[in-house]
């Protein structure tokens, strides 16, 4: 008989964690007969942040891999890991420091440095929203993204699609009401994406001209803009949903954000559950 190898791995990023889910994952398949425990931690960028983490690590001692920039955090991550007998690595140092001696630099430590929102990258979510135009699947979706044109909806869900959650989207159009679904008693987790009007003005006016289209329309225009984004805010706040700022959020980071309002929704569904 074939025995597994039960244990946690605590994953902690001040990003999306794909560096640290690709580390693991390809780690872990050197090994027969293991079955990881994976705890993901988004987005941990505050103290207040890793004290959740923390937490979770002292309920559930096992291996932690990290990727935190922040000197302050790291140092406080290690050191209580140390006291309850976690061991920790940290997934990128050694490439950095590696790059470092050999290009006579220091690291600049950026967070999430790879994800620089310039005309390639957009140049690449214009490529995913053509080729999907429309999403199905509203009563089987693990989250519906809720917004008004032009906030990445899309790509997002394709993103988080990939990470194995099942995401649908729903455009905010002025003057259509939004799905029955998603405002009844049994409605899925929706999540508003929220974004400043001058940013989506810029979007918008900048996928018109990719279009050889006018940017002189109700489209682009300022107010009629502000006018969409305060109906949808009021709308977000109507329902109580939670909502993520975009505006200046690459997808992968805009994705990171919604996993962890799913793993907290998991939680707080699991606790109901419980009492």
């Amino acid at each position: 008989m074939t025995y597994e190898t039960y244990f946690n791995v605590h994953l902690v990023s001040d990003s999306t964690g794909e560096t640290l889910n690709a580390v693991m994952r390809a780690a872990c398949a050197q090994f027969d007969n293991i079955a990881p425990l994976e705890h993901n931690y988004y987005l941990v960028r505050s103290p207040k942040q890793l004290d959740r983490v923390l937490r979770e690590i002292e309920a559930a001692p096992g291996v932690v891999l990290y990727t935190i920039s922040d000197e302050a955090l790291r140092i406080r991550l290690e050191e209580r890991c140390r006291e309850v007998g976690s061991p920790t690595l940290a997934v990128i140092d050694p490439a950095v420091n590696m790059l470092s001696r050999y290009l006579g630099l220091k690291s600049a430590h950026k967070v999430a440095g790879q994800y620089a929102l310039d005309a390639e990258y957009f140049q690449r979510i214009e490529t995913i929203n053509f080729a999907l135009q429309h999403d199905d699947g509203l009563r089987e979706a693990d989250v519906v993204l809720v917004g008004v044109s032009r906030t990445s909806k899309t790509p997002t869900c394709v993103y988080l699609g990939n990470r194995g959650v099942k995401a649908a989207n729903v455009p905010l159009v002025p003057g259509v009401e939004v799905p029955e679904i998603l405002t009844g008693p049994r409605a899925p987790l929706v999540v508003g994406l929220k974004i400043s009007p001058d940013r989506l003005v810029q979007i918008r006016r900048h996928r018109l001209l990719s279009l050889n289209e006018s940017a002189d329309t109700s489209y682009a225009d300022e107010e009629t803009v502000r006018q969409e984004i305060i109906e949808a805010n009021r709308l977000y706040a109507r329902m109580k949903w939670p909502t993520i700022d975009v505006s200046r959020r690459s997808v992968e980071e805009t994705a990171a954000a919604i996993l962890n309002i799913i793993q907290e929704h998991a939680d707080l569904n699991n606790e109901e559950a419980g009492h």
